[in-house]
């Protein structure tokens, strides 16, 4: 069975976020439940991309201490497999400008949430291979309840392969998933 299709049976449609056609691609609008103003539009999804509420994951603070910020998630997961490509794309909004530590924070408890995904995928469906082979892809996206401007990108450390190395949009308008992804779709 592949990959995105154990996922959509083991994620509930509660936790996932619908795609919409646009002019004949998938587009996804992102929406920060915290802030009713606060939202993104990628788009260039590929058709059988899963989008996860990643933070729809109960906090593990009754188990963890949480010292180091073990219990944070970030907004959103995108796991894409676009045939010649294969990406989980790590997405983290603030409606303003978020804390550079908190960021990394939320976006390596949301890769641990897929890591126990990827764990569940292995011993519960038996698919030895689940979400092996995908690339990496760490985005924070900022001043997203700001009224669009030109969108800046910063990317200090050339790859965002690493919560640490994240890809930082500024007002974003019109993401493309590719653009995103870290490469050609």
């Amino acid at each position: 069975m592949p990959d995105l299709d154990i996922l959509h049976q083991l994620i509930r449609d509660a936790a996932k976020v619908s795609l919409s056609d646009n002019y004949g691609k998938c587009k996804v609008e992102l929406k920060e439940p915290q802030h009713s103003d606060s939202s993104v539009s990628i788009s260039g999804l590929p058709d059988n991309a899963v989008v996860i509420k990643a933070d729809a994951f109960k906090s593990p603070d009754t188990v963890f201490n949480g010292s180091k910020g073990e219990c944070k998630r970030a907004d959103f997961v995108i796991v894409a497999d676009a045939g010649n490509k294969k990406v989980i794309l790590y997405i983290e909004m603030k409606a303003t400008k978020g804390s550079k530590k908190e960021i990394i924070q939320q976006l390596g408890g949301a890769q641990c949430f897929v890591a126990y995904c990827q764990k569940v995928g292995k011993v519960f469906w038996s698919h030895g291979t689940f979400l092996d082979g995908y690339s990496h892809r760490f985005v924070s996206i900022g001043r997203t309840s700001i009224s669009k401007k030109k969108t800046r990108i910063d990317s200090e450390t050339g790859l965002h392969d690493r919560p640490d190395r994240m890809l930082k949009i500024t007002s974003p308008h019109h993401l493309q998933f590719r653009h995103l992804a870290g490469g050609n779709l």
